[in-house]
């Protein structure tokens, strides 16, 4: 049976990208790691590295192999996390790493991969019935940086 695993592709320091994700996204891993003992059209051999790794129940590989299309927001990773304290500790170590916040929980790391720290009560609270519910957590929402729970709940009660 076919399985679906995301790939990204980095420009460099592949490695030191999957040490942080593995160290910050809780029941992570990195499986293995090669390198090409081939001449490819990257460089020489031994120059293209690869790696196959685990965020959360997420499988990804991961390639090292120059410069060829930076990552974008038509692909991003979304960590949702239980409460404040669990988003507030990620969130601080992607900036402690040089991340740059975005608008509603968005932050683009050093190496360029987008991420969304987001609330696992963000998608309740989305979701709940009463339509107005949803318009007073979606502006407040819109209005943040860094996710906010109090917040989130409050506007929810309006």
């Amino acid at each position: 049976m076919a399985q679906v695993i995301q790939h990204l592709w980095f420009a460099r320091d592949m490695r030191a990208a999957l040490d942080f994700y593995t160290r910050v996204v809780p029941r992570s891993r990195i499986d293995w790691t090669s390198t090409l003992p081939i001449e490819t059209p990257s460089g020489p051999p031994g120059s293209v590295h690869l790696a196959g790794f685990r965020l959360g129940d997420q499988r990804y590989q991961a390639i090292e192999a120059g410069p060829l299309d930076p990552f974008n927001h038509s692909f991003s990773v979304m960590l949702e996390c239980d409460d404040q304290a669990e988003l507030d500790r990620i969130w601080a170590a992607f900036m402690a790493e040089g991340a740059q916040p975005e608008q509603c929980g968005w932050l683009r790391d050093r190496w360029g991969l987008a991420w969304q720290i987001a609330p696992r009560r963000l998608g309740e609270l989305m979701s709940d019935p009463d339509v107005e519910v949803q318009k007073r957590v979606g502006l407040a929402f819109m209005g943040m940086v860094k996710f906010d729970i109090a917040a989130l709940e409050a506007a929810a009660r309006g």
